[in-house]
């Protein structure tokens, strides 16, 4: 039985047949690693020289953006990560100087720390982040986690971190943006509840429903919920959702819309499989990767993968998922020419392709920790979800 939160985030189905092993993960920090692997030419060009300082952050219990505000607040250094990592794990990854600055060599703090492993030439992009090499420990399973062989059978859906994870909102969020309804993703942003929500924060959100609360309640908005703390402050000044929004950061605004994109490429995921088009095997016209990460028409060609639309308003028609695609646009009621957002420009989105399943490598199951690498964009709870089939994946630590 699929749980009530994947439906809500696009993912209807099972692809593998393993009954799955149960358990938790996440149980502690430190039961879930994540370190980025760079590509081979991003690694020779760091060097002794450059005008770029290059840092290996290692953090836990913070996520990277929250981690890399603290470090331009307290020491003036602003830093560019190559991808997002949680709060709720021990993980490795680089970051890079934006600009040419006198660099610290070592930071040290009770959550993070950053080291300077060297410098570049030019910085770092987030193409230079080829994947992420995962350990990961399951607790109180109820099945034998090296029985799971299926690893060539997942779909690459995006993750419950991409939505909110307890709070599966920020698709919602996106939409309410592509519709032009301001006061809908204002009122979503502050007063969306959600049954995974702990006690404390869903009475705040409900109190914040009313928005003549929003002066008394704004210094009882915890440090984690500022973009909250942000929009209600733009409220209280103005009194416009319009407003409010534009004072978010600009990678929020468009995070919310590539949300929702998220969702959509999640449900047509789930309806082709369930209309029983192979996923994971490209054919004559399909959209693909090459090995080289090269999109183009399908050739035959080894190391070749099935890529999926990924709707925008440069939206392809001419693939076989088309059907599926114009159905789900229709039930949402949106279309592609949609994602042109007139009134907020920046964060109009023209889409692309995403391979529809997901390639793991390195794959080392022992006792009850299981590792593997992800190319960059994957997630490993999609990888999770198809081992243990959580009955309630909240509980269960995604």
């Amino acid at each position: 039985m699929i749980p009530k939160i994947d439906s809500e985030i696009g993912i209807s189905v099972y692809t593998t047949s393993f009954e799955g092993c149960g358990g938790k993960i996440k149980s502690k920090d430190d039961d879930f690693l994540v370190s980025e692997v760079l590509s081979k030419n991003a690694i020779q060009n760091i060097s002794a020289d450059g005008d770029y300082a290059v840092y290996k952050l290692k953090k836990h219990g913070i996520d990277t953006t929250h981690s890399l505000a603290n470090v331009f607040k307290k020491y003036s250094l602003r830093l560019k990560s190559l991808g997002l990592k949680d709060a709720t794990a021990v993980t490795e990854q680089y970051v890079c100087s934006e600009k040419k600055l006198n660099s610290i060599a070592k930071i040290s703090e009770d959550k993070y720390s950053l080291e300077r492993i060297g410098f570049v030439k030019k910085p770092l992009s987030k193409k230079d982040m080829i994947g992420n090499q995962f350990k990961i420990k399951i607790t109180d399973t109820t099945k034998d986690i090296s029985k799971f062989n299926e690893f060539d059978k997942i779909l690459n859906f995006y993750g419950y971190q991409r939505f909110g994870s307890k709070r599966p909102v920020t698709h919602l969020i996106g939409k309410a943006l592509l519709q032009q309804d301001y006061t809908k993703a204002v009122n979503l942003l502050l007063s969306f509840t959600s049954e995974y929500d702990s006690p404390e924060n869903t009475k705040l959100r409900k109190n914040l429903s009313d928005k003549s609360n929003y002066s008394k309640l704004l210094d009882e908005i915890p440090f984690q919920m500022d973009l909250e703390r942000i929009v209600v402050n733009q409220m209280i000044q103005d009194d416009d959702p319009k407003k409010a929004i534009r004072a978010l950061p600009l990678a929020i605004r468009r995070f919310y819309l590539q949300a929702y994109q998220s969702f959509l490429f999640n449900k047509t995921l789930s309806m082709a499989f369930i209309d029983g088009e192979d996923l994971f095997l490209p054919q004559q016209g399909d959209v693909c990767y090459d090995k080289n990460g090269i999109i183009g028409k399908f050739s035959n060609e080894s190391g070749q993968r099935l890529s999926i639309p990924f709707v925008g308003y440069s939206y392809y028609k001419k693939t076989r998922f088309h059907y599926q695609i114009s159905k789900i646009l229709e039930s949402e009621e949106v279309s592609p020419k949609d994602f042109f957002l007139k009134e907020m420009q920046e964060i109009s989105s023209e889409g692309g392709f995403r391979n529809s399943s997901i390639k793991c490598d390195d794959i080392d199951i022992t006792n009850d920790w299981i590792r593997f690498t992800l190319s960059r964009g994957s997630y490993a709870t999609i990888v999770m979800r198809e081992v243990m089939k959580p009955k309630d994946p909240i509980t269960a630590g995604f």
